[in-house]
């Protein structure tokens, strides 16, 4: 038996509240259920609508949602609920059972190529991590069963992980030519397999939880938070196509510099990092309506 930890994180939907695990609950896989005999698989959702206000629960990969009646307000419940889900968890209650479990799909894994050369992205047809997770060496990647078996490659430099698709860096020994195949067979016999991708704890080792990301948000200067969101909004749905990741680090008041880490297919890309610095120097200058800004951007 081992004790879960669990966050209470609202959401836009006020009469939806998120209960998030500090560990994987299902195997990557989400479930909804609307009444207690819709939840005949789900232990875990049928002891939750026993609560009068319960009207739906959704549970994914590291969290349980819940919707409920306007009998009540959540914030007169919510650490009830929060103590009950994390007691039925920590005596290791089951979740859901393996009857609720669909059908596995057929598992499809492509390569693409990146404006690095020495990055692949290989894209697969299933979610295979919540959030993003970067390995620059095997000892970063004991967090990832998936990572650390990719290491074990010779050729293997660099592993970055995001929601559908894993970009993987390599040594310059050898061409893609001849290695594309043999990872796009590895990952796709990988994840059919379902072998585990990142272990339970991993976004709580790496501060990778939905908590830990809101309050690091929060903890930022009105500033940052405005360059933080014109990243999210204008940058890193390009950047993310292409098999990277651009992440903030830190806005000096003073010198007005900001500094931003370039993962992925970013990283060390012969032309990324002067078109990213120019191209978001320029964005927020005009967005923030300061000439004074700079950026550096640094490889991660």
């Amino acid at each position: 038996m081992s004790k879960t930890k669990i966050s209470i994180v609202p959401t836009s939907n006020e009469t939806i509240l998120k209960f998030e695990a500090d560990r994987f609950l299902t195997d990557h896989n989400s479930f909804e259920f609307n009444n207690i005999d819709d939840a005949k698989h789900s232990p875990l959702a049928q002891q939750l609508f026993y609560l009068p206000f319960v009207k739906k629960v959704y549970i994914a990969s590291n969290f349980v949602a819940i919707e409920r009646y306007n009998i009540v307000e959540w914030k007169d419940v919510q650490d009830e609920v929060a103590e009950q889900i994390e007691s039925y968890l920590s005596n290791d209650g089951i979740v859901v059972t393996e009857e609720a479990i669909k059908p596995k799909a057929a598992v499809t894994v492509y390569a693409e190529s990146t404006p690095n050369p020495s990055v692949l992205k290989f894209v697969c047809n299933k979610v295979l991590v919540p959030n993003l997770y970067e390995f620059t060496s095997i000892e970063e990647a004991k967090p990832s069963p998936l990572a650390t078996e990719l290491f074990q490659f010779p050729f293997v430099k660099n592993v970055y992980m995001e929601k559908n698709f894993i970009s993987i860096t390599k040594f310059d020994i050898i061409e893609w030519e001849e290695i594309t195949l043999q990872l796009r067979e590895f990952l796709k016999s990988y994840v059919e397999e379902g072998k585990t991708i990142l272990n339970d704890d991993a976004p709580q080792k790496l501060n990778k939880t939905e908590e830990a990301i809101e309050k690091k948000f929060e903890a930022l200067d009105d500033t940052s938070k405005n360059i933080v969101n014109i990243l999210e909004e204008y940058v890193k749905p390009a950047v993310a196509s292409d098999g990277g990741n651009i992440e903030f680090r830190s806005y000096d008041e003073n010198t007005k510099k900001v500094e931003v880490l370039l993962q992925g297919a970013c990283s060390g890309c012969p032309s990324s990092t002067f078109t990213l610095k120019s191209g978001i120097e320029n964005m927020l200058k005009e967005m923030l309506n300061d000439e004074a800004i700079t950026v550096n951007a640094i490889n991660g």
